[in-house]
């Protein structure tokens, strides 16, 4: 019985340890927060990543490697080699690419990180204007973390529509559809700190246009509806006094009207409706009177609408739909006909408006 006993147990430990052979240690681990793409002279890209090293009895603190490569899965090889870490992919959560990479195309460089299984499709894709490995490598003094700065930065100016949340999926989502292009974020190096610098605007898989950070909050409310976010917006004229308002808790809604008429150009109306409540006035307006707080109302609609109409401008000029109205165009549209449709050029000759309408919904205890 106890030869019968002793040779179960054998087996059984035997069986267990079958399924040790692919252990991982938490503390061998490199999981790689963020990556940065730069273009090198040669063709070769430049690819940095940053990793966050959690050590026993010490604060966290990160690893930043950088090498040459023709791609990033040979990037990854030669990266491992630098470190005593096993580089995995799983907690990736920001992909920046530098403007000159952009401006080359990005989809053959985002198709091969969503190869890799192990990285999350919802991985934030941004734009460097600089050098990518420059804002990786550097320590920035109120945010140790560097890569945890980027990432809650995105997040947080996206919660407040002042960039697009694009991912790895959104990304590829409006690379596929022909009804509309990519927009990504755009980040810029400052002396000291990290700052949001407008919004990528790609045709296809390129980069061709920015939005400047100033107008970020105009190309949003084009781009579709929103609630939360603000705005400050200075409406005097030349040679007149300085006039300034600043609203709060903006709540947007948008409609796009598409027409076809036999021998006209195709024509796209963008009709915008705006709530806010005023969190600042420099001027002469009193707003508790009506009559002063409609002029004020129709000041505003006029400046943004001609802002939003002059942007439009420029996206045509580059035949960028980053707005997304190829799609209202193309459900007005039979199969047949959107199919024989030249959508770029089509979408560059278009008659398209912008319209807004600015209501001021309360204006606090000013008087």
């Amino acid at each position: 019985m106890n030869k019968r006993l002793y040779y179960f147990t054998c087996a059984f430990v035997l069986l267990l340890l079958t399924g040790c052979g692919d252990y991982r240690i938490l503390e061998r681990m490199g999981f790689t927060s963020t990556v940065g793409f730069d273009l090198l002279p040669s063709g070769e890209m430049e690819i940095t990543a940053s990793i966050p090293r959690a050590e026993a009895f010490t604060p966290v603190r990160r690893e930043v490697l950088s090498t040459s490569a023709k791609s990033s899965k040979e990037a990854k090889i030669k990266l491992g080699r630098e470190t005593n870490l096993m580089l995995v992919n799983g907690q990736l959560r920001d992909v920046l690419f530098s403007i000159e990479m952009a401006e080359k195309g990005l989809f053959e460089h985002i198709d091969s990180i969503r190869r890799d299984t192990s990285i999350s499709p919802q991985i934030k894709i941004v734009i460097v204007n600089g050098s990518a490995k420059s804002m990786l490598s550097k320590d920035y003094k109120q945010h140790p973390m560097t890569d945890r700065y980027i990432d809650r930065l995105l997040e947080k100016e996206g919660a407040g529509h002042l960039v697009p949340q694009t991912t790895l999926y959104d990304f590829e989502r409006d690379y596929y559809d022909d009804g509309i292009d990519p927009a990504v974020p755009i980040l810029r190096e400052d002396s000291d700190h990290i700052t949001v610098d407008g919004i990528g605007l790609f045709k296809g898989g390129r980069y061709v246009l920015k939005i400047a950070a100033r107008d970020a909050l105009i190309y949003s409310f084009m781009q579709g509806s929103f609630k939360q976010g603000e705005m400050s917006l200075g409406l005097a004229e030349k040679g007149s006094e300085h006039e300034m308002v600043m609203f709060t808790s903006l709540i947007s809604s948008r409609k796009v009207n598409v027409s076809h008429s036999a021998g006209q150009k195709l024509a796209v109306s963008i009709n915008v409706q705006m709530k806010g409540s005023i969190y600042e006035y420099t001027g002469n307006l009193k707003l508790s009177d009506d009559s002063d707080r409609l002029k004020l109302e129709k000041q505003v609609s006029d400046h943004l609408s001609a802002r939003a109409n002059q942007m439009i401008k420029r996206m045509q000029e580059k035949q960028s739909d980053s707005l997304g109205i190829g799609m209202y165009v193309r459900n007005s549209l039979s199969y047949k006909e959107w199919k024989s449709m030249n959508w770029s050029e089509a979408y560059a000759k278009a008659d398209m408006k912008c319209n807004v309408q600015f209501t001021v919904k309360d204006y606090g205890s000013l008087q």
